[in-house]
């Protein structure tokens, strides 16, 4: 017979890969995915809605809730506003009273909601392993390394860089400091329109897609005009001549959802479901938005469903938690899933209830938590990209 033995103080301290499991802890070098198959399981705790409501009550006014569209319906339940991430972070500015902002998103949006409110606001992030796939492929040494092959070949005076808002501060910053401007998925035209009455070149980071689908598909370039800058290869994997005859200069990145829609996704579903609308966001593959009947951001895409007619049939080509809302919005609708094997963002839902309900209740105890805090030299550079695309016409 064994006799249980004492525990031993180890003094054992968690180590980065513990505190990045826990939310604690972030890892920028990692490129995330969104292996995450099956349903999302519930909350382990039936107190923690309860405990969620009672923190924000006990918060009041000094807390200001934002869930991101892609957001698991357990979150959204407590957000304040939801929207897309920079609607959400100019809501922030707009709420000046309001001490926390708690950003049910991602890293990089919640940098951007640091950058646009007062120095009196404080940004939390309730899970710091909440990242973005996309906004990660572009590093700030990449993109300083990719300037410089510019420069040699002699084209860096006459590209302008345009980068989406799924970014770093770090790559908004960049642009800034390059007279470039940002975009949304809304306005990518317009701020495309812009740079090229800049400059005669564009350099497009992250979404290489988007870039693509905005020059070829909305402002009539051709994909001859594009090339594809792969940041892991020797000048990005291309020549000066290429560098020289190229428009549109995509960076490789991509977001992990919307990539994974393909063409044969599109026939599938029609083949299911005759009369079927299929509507897709322009971070989609080039093929998938030319096979689309609709493409547009994930604002126009609510839109979109909100004014269709009852009856009507619809593949919707975006994350699957929004995807799920809008049907159940819209009973009167059939609305999928593009894609037959269904999947979450899995970064996105790293935000769930037991992260928030930890935040909440550490702010109700006066207790600040996994904080957002981008440096003031970043902010200026990032800042001046912002403005240049708040006052595109």
């Amino acid at each position: 017979m064994t006799t249980a033995q004492p525990p031993v103080d180890l003094d054992v301290q968690p180590t980065p890969l513990a505190l990045l499991l826990l939310g604690r802890e972030a890892d920028p070098r990692s490129e995330r995915g969104v292996e995450c198959p099956g349903d999302l399981p519930e909350p382990s705790d039936p107190d923690l809605v309860a405990r969620a409501r009672a923190a924000k009550e006990k918060l009041g006014e000094k807390v200001f809730v934002l869930g991101h569209h892609y957001q698991r319906d357990e979150v959204i339940q407590f957000a304040d506003v939801t929207g897309d991430s920079f609607k959400l972070a100019r809501d922030a500015a707009a709420r000046p009273e309001a001490e926390y902002i708690v950003f049910c998103g991602v890293h990089f949006m919640a940098e951007s909601a640091d950058i646009l409110t007062s120095a009196r606001q404080r940004v939390i992030l309730p899970d710091l392993a909440a990242g973005c796939s996309m906004a990660d492929m572009a590093s700030a040494e990449q993109v300083a390394e990719c300037w410089d092959v510019l420069t040699e070949a002699g084209v860096a005076g006459q590209v302008v860089p345009v980068s989406y808002m799924n970014s770093s501060a770090d790559i908004k910053a960049f642009t800034g400091r390059h007279g470039g401007t940002i975009c949304t998925s809304s306005n990518a035209k317009r701020a495309l329109e812009w740079a090229f009455a800049q400059g005669e070149k564009v350099l497009f980071l992250p979404d290489q897609h988007l870039g693509r689908n905005t020059a070829v598909r909305d402002m009539g370039m051709s994909l001859d005009d594009c090339v594809v800058y792969n940041p892991h290869k020797p000048n990005g994997g291309l020549t000066v001549e290429e560098l020289r005859a190229a428009k549109m200069i995509l960076w490789r990145g991509h977001c992990s959802v919307h990539g994974r829609f393909s063409l044969d996704s599109v026939s599938e579903v029609r083949e299911r479901i005759p009369g079927v609308r299929v509507l897709v966001h322009p971070e989609c593959k080039h093929e998938v938005v030319s096979a689309a009947d609709e493409v547009g951001s994930t604002e126009y895409i609510i839109k979109a469903l909100d004014a269709a007619p009852a009856g009507s049939k619809w593949a919707i080509g975006t994350e699957l938690n929004l995807v799920r809302r809008l049907a159940k919005a819209h009973p009167d609708k059939e609305i999928v899933f593009l894609d037959r094997t269904v999947c979450f963002c899995s970064t996105m839902n790293r935000i769930d209830l037991p992260h928030l309900v930890w935040t909440l209740e550490s702010l109700a105890e006066g207790k600040v938590v996994n904080r957002i805090e981008v440096d003031a030299e970043t902010e200026k550079y990032a800042k001046a990209a912002l403005e240049r695309m708040l006052a595109l016409p």
